[in-house]
Parts: structure tokens; sequence; C-alpha cells
């Protein structure tokens, strides 16, 4: 009779405690040139998860992490996850607005946050927002100093009973993250990405990268993304290796790092690859090692991709494609491909992930015709929460992804643009609507219409159209600085026309594609963005 194959973990807890038996002080993390073994994680988001237990937290609340990808950050993920927890995934480019708005819908309790960065004041701004979010209770400093720090809430007795039994109520389906993204209409949607979700994506990710653990990888993709926390540690987490943290994509940072220590896996958003193959000490990192590299978060760049295969001539080359509501990557280019397919493609859904290239009424179209990604399976979350529940699924569960695409005969799919207005920068998407309605709460301001340009470095970059009052005086430079008070900075549209008047539809909107149309019959400019 043969053996049945043992039950895979159910929990992201689960994972951690079967690899820190396996794989014990093999270094999981390296942060700031300090090695952390898998055991050494597991015990210390265990007293970690006292602290938050000692906070009065328990399943089913939130906690929002406001951080650089630092081993903090893991600590608070893996302790959050132990007792049924969600971490409300908040980015240092974020402010007030932004962070009222999330913090608000998702009920989160307590915020565990960076004191300040760049000299920004994050602990001034939660006080500010304080009397907005009634059901914060809890602001704590990382690399503060005081009982109100993490350090103090690390230092937390272990309760081995008290943990046990909190471990034991939490379930896969039970929400592990959330993460906003905006959506048309402006207002940020949450996503709930479960245990279950997230760990479906990363063993999928960590099956067809055939991760192992002589693997190791420099993790510039920020955690509070799914390019981080699942296209990355999770999925480490599922295969084995070694995560280098870097805190925040800085390429001169990333070629030290890389010179440190030696990859076999490269990975980015194409931004970062394209800056990093940009950078002038590039040659002096030892890419040999590399087996794999791999392209996510816009289109395919076959550009880069040549770039990168000349630079690192022994690796493997593939896209991945993947949505916040997809708690990951749900689509890679196969080993098995044509340089066509890896030129023009991103590849084929994983194994478990069924696709619908869907009509306008929802109906499958044959291979060939152009229509809106739908998905279910792998990786896609039950929903959204808060205010977006039951937005942006088919009445039968599909997953409406808003990108356009069609199916080749033998399966690959080619992206054929975005549905609505989305653009990606750098590889974060900018929702115009969000924007616009920033710019139009300026007092000097009649209406505006933001779209996205071409950019060779960051692939695309925002031009916001608009309309100031008669005699204001408004100029770029303002609106520029209003954005960047209220937005992250990434959302900030890189060129600001004054215009004295827009081209409107019949039914009185304004006419987005005429401003597309003018846009395509300018010369090219060859913009390079600014920092």
């Amino acid at each position: 009779m043969s053996t049945p194959s043992p039950t895979p973990p159910a929990t992201i807890a689960d994972w951690l405690g079967q690899a820190a038996r396996q794989r014990g002080n093999a270094a999981a993390y390296i942060d700031a040139d300090r090695s952390h073994g898998w055991a050494e994680v597991d015990a210390a988001s265990d007293r970690m998860a006292c602290g938050l237990m000692g906070l009065g937290l328990q399943r089913g609340d939130r906690i929002g992490v406001l951080a650089l990808n630092q081993i903090e950050w893991l600590w608070l993920f893996y302790a959050a996850a132990k007792i049924g927890v969600a971490v409300v995934a908040l980015s240092v480019r974020y402010r007030d607005n932004e962070l009222a708005t999330m913090l608000s819908d998702s009920q989160t309790r307590a915020v565990f946050t960076l004191a300040g960065h760049e000299g920004f004041d994050f602990i001034a701004m939660f006080a500010r927002l304080g009397p907005q979010l009634p059901a914060l209770r809890h602001v704590i400093a990382i690399g503060g100093i005081g009982l109100n720090s993490l350090d103090a809430l690390a230092a937390t007795p272990l309760e081995a009973g008290r943990l046990s039994a909190a471990r034991r109520r939490v379930s896969a389906q039970d929400v592990a993250m959330v993460i906003y993204t905006s959506g048309t209409t402006g207002r940020p949607k949450g996503a709930g990405l479960t245990h279950l979700s997230l760990l479906a994506s990363a063993a999928a990710q960590a099956a067809h990268t055939r991760v192992g653990d002589a693997d190791l990888i420099h993790l510039a993709n920020p955690l509070n993304h799914v390019g981080g926390i699942t296209c990355g540690v999770l999925t480490h987490l599922v295969g084995g290796g070694t995560i280098v943290l870097v805190p925040e994509f800085k390429a001169d940072r990333l070629v030290t790092l890389m010179q440190q220590h030696r990859p076999t896996i490269v990975a980015g958003v194409p931004t970062m690859l394209t800056l990093l193959l940009m950078n002038p000490r590039v040659d002096r990192v030892d890419f040999s090692a590399v087996r794999l590299v791999f392209s996510g978060g816009s289109n395919v760049d076959a550009v880069l991709l040549e770039r990168l295969g000349r630079q690192m001539p022994n690796a493997t080359l593939m896209n991945l494609y993947g949505l916040t509501e997809t708690s990951g990557a749900i689509v890679m280019t196969p080993w098995e491909r044509t340089a066509e397919d890896l030129m023009t493609t991103i590849g084929l859904p994983f194994a478990g992930a069924q696709l619908r290239i869907a009509g306008p009424n929802g109906e499958a179209l044959p291979p060939g015709a152009v229509g809106e990604l739908w998905f279910k399976g792998v990786g896609v979350v039950p929903g959204y929460i808060g205010a977006a529940a039951g937005a942006g699924f088919s009445a039968d569960g599909w997953l409406q992804t808003g990108d356009l695409g069609l199916v080749a005969a033998r399966g690959v799919i080619t992206l054929k643009g975005r549905k609505k207005d989305m653009y990606i920068q750098g590889g974060f998407n900018v929702y115009p609507a969000e924007v616009e309605a920033l710019i139009n709460r300026h007092p000097q301001v009649v209406m505006a219409a933001v779209i996205g340009m071409p950019d060779p470095v960051m692939g695309e970059i925002g031009r916001a159209y608009v309309i100031a009052r008669p005699g204001s005086g408004l100029n770029e430079a303002e609106l520029r600085r209003w954005c960047a008070e209220h937005l992250a900075d990434y959302k900030v549209p890189r060129q600001v026309l004054l215009r004295e008047a827009l081209p409107m539809t019949p039914a009185g909107k304004i006419h987005k594609a005429a401003l597309r149309d003018e846009l395509a019959g300018e010369a090219p400019a060859g913009v390079i963005a600014g920092g």
C-alpha cells in the first residue's frame, strides 16, 4: 500500500512552522547585513503575536503596517497571521487622504509605523487623523523607544498555551492581508487576501519557478504589494531559499547588495529592472549564477527582456502577470516557449486557474478574439472588504480584471491594454479618477482630466489637463504641490497642462479619447521622468 502524501500546511503560520522545523537556522532573510534564520523568525513572531494579543487584538481584527522592506514588517505579518489578525498593507508614499480612507474602511485597530521617512512625520500625521478614526486604538512606532514601541512589543514574554489556543482558531479562509487598490470611482477598494488565496498563488509560483533552498533573490518590490509579499516572501516560504530585503528601490543600493550577495533569481517591475541596467556599476555584479529573471507589473517589454538576456546570459527569461485580486501571480511564461511567445505574450495561466475571455455581456469568446480577462481559481480572492464588498466579480463568481487580451489557440495570452483608464507608473497602478477627484478639490480648479502617457523609464506617467478659474493665477507647480500633499508620489502627474477648454462628448463628459488622440499626434519628446 502506498503511503498517502502529507497534507500541505493550511495557514501561513503552519508553513512558517514547517519551514522552521525543516530549515532551522538556514538564512531566510538578510536585512541590513544581518541574517535571520527560519527558526529565529518563527520564534520572534511567536513573541510578537503574544504582544499583539496583549494589546487586545484577536481573530478578525486588523492592524496597519507602514514600513519599508525590513524584518520588523515580516515579524508583524507572521505574528498577525498566527492569531487570525489581518495586516492592512500601507505604503510610506501614502499621505493623509489615502490613509484616512483605508484605515476607516478597514476599521483598523492598531497601526505600526515608521516615525518618519524622508522628512515626513508619520506619528504627527496619525495624531492629526485620530479624530477621524474612532476604531484606531494604538499607534506604535517601529524603531522607536519606550513602552509604545515595537521593540517593547517584541520583548513580550511567550505565553505558549494562549498562543496555541489562538492559532487553533485560525482558518485558511481567514483574511490575512488587506491591500487597497483604487477603483474606477477613485475610492480605494480593499481586497481581502486570505491565507488560502495567498498560499495558493505562492505555491503555484514556487512550483512553476522551481524555487529551492539554494536560491537567493533581492526583494525590492514593496511588501505592501503582492509583488513583494506573495511573489517574494510567500513564494520563498513555500519553496525555500534566501531573501535579501531591499528597504526601498534605489538602483545604486541594489547593485551594492547584489555585489555582496550573488543572486540566483532576479525579479522586479520593468521600471526597477530598467534602472538597474542603467546603473553605471551594474557590470560589476556577478550575474553568472542567475538562473531565472522575471518581470511583472505591466505589459511585455521586449526591449527590456533583450537587455536582461544580454546582461544575464545564463538565465531563463519570463513574464509575470498578476493582480492584487489574484493575490499575486496567476500567469507566467512557460519554460518551453518560443521567442515570439516571450516577447509578445504574458504566458499561460497556472495549473488550477480558470480563464475566460469575456465579451460585452460576460460571454466566453473564442481563441483570437479580444475581450476582458476574467479569472477563477488559484489565488483569486473571495472579494473586497468594507464599502467595496460585492464589487468586481460577475454574478457567477469570475474576477473581472478590467484588462483586455486575447488567447491564442495554443493558450498563451496577449494583453491588449486596459479596459478602463488606469495606467501603470513604475509598476504602480494609477487610477485617473482618484487623481482627478483630488485636483478638482483645489479651490482654483474648474475641471480636470488625467491620462497616462508613455515614458521610456517609468513605462507611463500621468498628464493632467486642467481648467483653472479665470484670474486665479494657478500654475503647474502649485497643482503638483497640491497633489504631493495628499497623494502618493507615484500618483502625482508629472505633467500639468493648463487649458481654457477641454474636448467634451455629446453627453457632456470630458472626451478622453480626443485627449489621447492629441497626445498621439505630438512629436516624440523623449521625456525622461524625474524623481
